[in-house]
């Protein structure tokens, strides 16, 4: 390199055999040593170091770096500063030399790229043989089969792909093995196969430990030399666990090969499944049990996935463009938490909440002056939930009761009306009569939304009691041998008072 500009050329040093160093690297290091030029190694602790020392090449390190910086982050940072300094202030150009090669798992390499063109610095880069070389020599895979390296200290479990070889570097110690196997047991059964390599290709210190994935941190001698392959997974279990997989048994499903009854669907079709399944999901809430809930919310994910795959057939949009539409939604409608904005409580968010959902109307040309203060309500929603969220809107603008005992005047009043319309007789008021029973019930609603309890829900746990306590007039029944034809009411009534002394209703 002829320049009068300040130069750093990166050297890797490979993988710690001497016989896989490049003869290219070789050189570089050799005319440097009779040159005098400076000689940078990122860390003494590499195998090749004892080459160095053995043809009495001086070299300076950066291990103390290590010890007076807190994150490793900074530790890189503070090693490109100070060889940035060091080319501006040489004659002659800087070589930095490090593990491996220089463009893999090398992050000080990249800040030099960052900076080196703003500061007027050369920066050159002569490769080494990777870790990945010794890797794919000594465990003993073809990359082309499907392959991902991916770093111990900021793995992603979202980054994990069963069906792929996976590489994982920076292992540094026992600690990094510690979260690295809890992060990798998200994607695969604790007993999955992996395999531990120490100093893979280095003569004398060579280790790969095959053992079971909850006993990864268990294995000694990790280092900067260490490596974790996960092999690619041939069983169902680990790939069962990913969304990709999910998508492909809808898609097969409803293909020609797959399933009659999922072809036949349509979106109109499948409306009532869609309710149903969001129930059956209510109540294993109810229920307070995590199993259950776990297959009842499958169920629920599959009527989603079975609409997007109607779409993606004509070609309109897929699941994953739901996914993308869903997350972009998320992080704009919480600035308070993706970006500046603050919000010291949940109303303080429902008011960014709100305000968002405003202004993304008018991106969309709607004149929301012109929209009714009910607008925005499901047509399809339960009654009891629609007449709360009605009433909730038309508070907004004030149209409200101010007290409860208001409240409570109406429901008489609705009572009194609705006496009335059964006075009329079963031909003349029976419009009347459903029309009054509405008012009633609306304004039950009301006196549930002053008292701050979900109509719904309290309707729901009524259900719950109803059936216990009906239950156990049933079993009561049976002990005696009696059916319902050979009791009478009364009978039924002492029962159901018993009822209400020996069963205590969950109340959740």
């Amino acid at each position: 390199m002829s320049s009068s500009n300040p130069q750093i050329t990166v050297l890797g040093l490979g993988t710690g055999d001497e016989d896989q160093l490049t003869l290219g690297v070789w050189k570089k290091l050799q005319l440097a040593a009779k040159s005098q030029a400076k000689l940078f190694l990122r860390t003494k602790d590499h195998p090749m170091v004892q080459l160095l020392d053995a043809n009495s090449m001086p070299y300076e390190t950066f291990d103390p770096n290590y010890m007076s910086n807190e994150t490793f982050e900074r530790v890189y940072e503070s090693i490109a500063e100070e060889l940035i300094t060091a080319a501006k202030s040489h004659a002659s150009e800087v070589l930095y030399a490090v593990p491996g090669h220089p463009m893999v798992a090398e992050y000080t390499v990249q800040l030099l790229k960052q900076r080196c063109p703003s500061e007027g610095i050369e920066l050159q880069i002569t490769g080494g043989e990777s870790f990945l070389d010794q890797a794919f020599l000594r465990f003993g895979f073809d990359p082309i089969d499907g392959f991902q390296l991916l770093d111990a200290t900021s793995i992603s479990r979202y980054a994990l792909n069963p069906q792929l070889h996976t590489v994982i570097g920076q292992v540094y110690d026992t600690y990094t093995a510690s979260d690295l196997k809890i992060s990798l047991m998200d994607a695969y059964p604790d007993e999955y196969k992996v395999i531990v390599g120490h100093s893979l290709g280095v003569a004398g210190q060579e280790q790969i430990i095959e053992v079971p994935l909850h006993e990864l941190d268990h294995v000694k001698g990790y280092g900067n030399l260490s490596l974790v392959w996960v092999p690619r997974s041939e069983q169902e279990g680990p790939y069962n666990r990913t969304f990709g997989k999910l998508h492909e048994i809808v898609q097969t499903l409803r293909s020609p090969e797959g399933c009659p009854w999922d072809r036949e669907q349509t979106h109109e079709s499948l409306r009532k499944n869609l309710i149903e399944e969001a129930y059956e999901v209510l109540e294993t809430i109810d229920e307070d049990d995590p199993d259950h809930m776990c297959e009842e919310l499958g169920d629920l994910l599959l009527q989603v996935m079975l609409h997007a795959q109607m779409e993606e057939e004509i070609g309109t949009f897929s699941v994953y463009d739901v996914i993308a539409t869903l997350n972009e939604k998320l992080i704009r409608r919480h600035p308070h938490v993706f970006g500046e904005s603050k919000a010291d409580d949940a109303d303080e968010a429902l008011v960014n909440w709100n305000a968002i959902k405003v202004e993304e109307k008018r991106k969309k040309g709607i004149d929301v002056t012109q929209q009714s203060v009910l607008d925005g309500i499901p047509r399809e929603l339960p009654g009891l939930m629609k007449a709360m969220k009605l009433q909730k809107k038309a508070a907004t603008v004030g149209f409200d009761w101010t007290e409860l005992d208001d409240v409570l005047a109406k429901v008489e009043e609705e009572l009194a009306e609705l006496r009335e319309a059964i006075a009329l007789g079963a031909e003349d008021g029976a419009q009347q009569r459903r029309d009054e029973l509405g008012d009633v019930l609306f304004s039950i609603v009301n006196v549930a939304r002053f008292l701050k309890v979900d109509p719904e829900e309290a309707l729901a746990q009524t259900n719950r009691k109803f059936m216990q306590r009906f239950s156990y007039i049933e079993e009561q029944l049976r002990l005696k041998g009696l059916s319902f034809e050979q009791t009478g009411l009364s009978e039924m009534e002492v029962y159901w008072q018993e009822a209400k002394k020996v069963i205590k209703l969950d109340q959740r």
